[in-house]
């Protein structure tokens, strides 16, 4: 999820917690809601500085984005960190432990918004590296944050109640509940595909997808093979129509479910000549990084040239209609040498 937004989301859920009438502290002084609401924020918005790891090499942001920081063993760790340094940059002093239940809640629901993606987070770090996710909400959705905002600006002109940000959280979960069902009616969709072409022992993936939380990418892997679809779950006809606008013939790209637009992509490439190079290049000790990375790994193309050979590689989840697909990785090797390099291509976004 977006940083902005999730921000907003600890803005809204320490408001939502925070209690009625300010806490007394002495006699002479109040614990200000501002702070408790601020805290929440800042705690919200501070597991992506694991964005630094940019500065060591973009695979090695990739691998540990969501990692140590948005773990759920480490959170009071975090929170602890957090509620100390508040304590500390505020001007009037407070106890470290006034700040330490909204940046509980601040860190609680960044990990909510990121697990609902489709990126995966280490929720167990530093004991387990595996990544667990629950693939609802597209990494920005316009909608979500908008729940998000509409709660804020509305306990912003209520201050002294706790009911619009409980509303909007209510809503908030709402959404997330609609979602839920898309989700599930695209599992649908992908078993009555793998129902009417007999594949047995494949593995279904259904990705939420941009500019409306109809779309999703449904991915189905039988060996080698990728069976993928963009679909429109909204119940309503769509007739194509010709565009310009990038926006429009994006979304044009996501069908009804009945329209059957399945395409098939083969994980090495369909030349039989490029695939032994293709495979070679894959498993070689060098590209292991882009290897960890990669849930839906498929060839883009294999350069040959006077120079040497280029196998390039990008993943599924990052391809979307009328774009080129992000964090495209490569391994090349010049003629005449046997040991390969992995190189990477520059994307359209500033993350590549």
């Amino acid at each position: 999820m977006d940083p902005i937004t999730h921000a907003l989301s600890g803005a809204l859920l320490a408001r939502a917690a925070a209690p009625s009438i300010a806490q007394p502290l002495r006699e002479s002084a109040v614990f200000p809601l501002r702070l408790y609401v601020i805290t929440g924020c800042a705690a919200a918005a501070f597991p992506d500085i694991d964005f630094a790891l940019r500065l060591i090499g973009t695979l090695t942001y990739l691998n540990w984005h969501q990692g140590p920081t948005h773990s759920l063993i480490l959170l009071p760790l975090w929170a602890w960190l957090l509620a100390w340094l508040a304590s500390r940059l505020v001007r009037k002093r407070y106890a470290w432990q006034l700040f330490y239940r909204p940046a509980c809640l601040g860190l609680a629901i960044h990990i909510a918004g990121d697990l609902i993606t489709s990126y995966g987070l280490m929720l167990f770090a530093p004991f387990s590296t595996e990544h667990f996710s629950l693939p609802l909400v597209f990494v920005i959705d316009p909608w979500f944050s908008l729940i998000i905002i509409a709660g804020l600006i509305v306990s912003w002109h209520y201050s002294q109640q706790r009911i619009p940000a409980i509303a909007a959280l209510i809503v908030l979960c709402s959404y997330t509940i609609l979602l839920a069902v898309l989700r599930q009616q695209a599992i649908t969709a992908a078993n009555q595909y793998i129902h009417t072409h007999t594949m047995p022992q494949v593995h279904i993936s259904v990705l939420p997808q941009p500019l409306s939380p109809f779309h999703w990418k449904i991915i189905i892997r039988h060996d080698d093979d990728y069976h993928l679809t963009h679909v429109n779950l909204l119940p309503l006809d769509h007739q194509q129509q010709q565009t310009t606008w990038l926006l429009t013939k994006m979304a044009a790209a996501y069908r009804p479910v009945v329209e059957n637009n399945w395409q098939i992509q083969q994980q090495f490439g369909g030349d039989p000549a490029e695939m032994m190079l293709a495979r070679e290049a894959w498993l070689h000790p060098v590209f292991a990084p882009f290897r960890a990375f990669a849930q839906f790994p498929v060839l883009e193309r294999i350069d040959i040239s006077e120079q040497g050979q280029c196998a390039w590689f990008y993943d599924l989840r990052f391809k979307f209609p009328e774009l080129p697909p992000s964090f495209r990785y490569g391994v090349c090797r010049q003629n005449g040498h046997t040991d390969w390099e992995m190189s990477r291509q520059r994307g359209l976004f500033y993350i590549d």
